[in-house]
């Protein structure tokens, strides 16, 4: 099997099964496992999987400015937000991860809302300024700029003093082998406070993210409750996720 056919090849079973295993593909093809290992860094090289000790994942879209990730999957973000406005409840103390989707989140948040909402993104912070019912905490740290969020040691402290209701986290892969990652580390020590600083924890995930990972790991997918994402032929997508007993939306 020539080099092309074999990669390939390797990027179908990536879209079918959500990971390859250099051992198993040596043996399926009998080629040694070295050839299998030089496909994949290659195809990682060129960012058409995520290499991982004896395999690879697919890999997450490339990361886009916060303005640029503004404009994409608009449709997509607002369905996800519909559905998630729908298990916010009157009087919930809510924590709101710095997101492009949970920015339209929060401008679907109904104006009559009671509660109190947390967050480390001053755009979401802004989009909520008129709920005259809603009282705001903005996390103060160091603006990261690419992700308009504060990140740091200062927001992680505040982070331990507080136990939210529910957790919209903001998630850019998600993989049921791998977890929970996101490109830049900074962001994924806050998340994982985050995560423990809640007593449930939503996310809502466009099809692009399912199934992927990213370059650092904020945790298991087991830590979800609710997984928010969009309607359509996504069944064998979801098969794997269902077994951690999350709330499929």
């Amino acid at each position: 099997m020539l080099r092309k056919e074999r990669q390939s090849k390797i990027l179908q079973i990536l879209e079918k099964q959500g990971k390859v295993v250099a051992k198993e593909l040596s043996m399926k093809w009998d080629v040694s496992e070295d050839t299998i290992r030089r496909d994949l860094r290659e195809m990682d090289s060129l960012g058409l999987l995520q290499r991982v000790h004896g395999g690879a994942f697919p890999a997450s879209a490339s990361a886009l400015t916060f303005s640029e990730r503004t404009e994409e999957n608009i449709d997509a973000k607002k369905e996800l937000a519909l559905k998630a406005v729908k298990i916010i409840k009157d009087g919930q103390v809510l924590l709101i991860d710095g997101s492009t989707t949970n920015l339209i989140l929060a401008q679907a948040i109904p104006l009559e809302f009671k509660g109190t909402i947390i967050t480390n993104s001053p755009s979401i912070s802004l989009a909520l300024s008129k709920h005259p019912n809603t009282d705001i905490i903005l996390l103060g740290g160091t603006f990261f700029k690419e992700s308009f969020v504060t990140v740091g040691l200062d927001v992680i402290e505040v982070l331990k003093n507080i136990r939210a209701d529910l957790c919209f986290l903001g998630v850019y892969s998600l993989h049921p082998d791998f977890g929970i990652s996101i490109p830049h580390i900074e962001e994924s020590h806050v998340k994982r406070q985050m995560i423990k600083s809640s007593n449930k924890i939503a996310t809502l995930v466009t099809r692009s993210k399912l199934n992927t990972i990213s370059n650092y790991l904020v945790g298991p997918v087991s830590e979800l409750d609710y997984l928010i994402t969009e309607d359509g032929p996504l069944s064998h997508n979801l098969n794997k996720y269902m077994e951690f007993d999350i709330e499929i939306i």
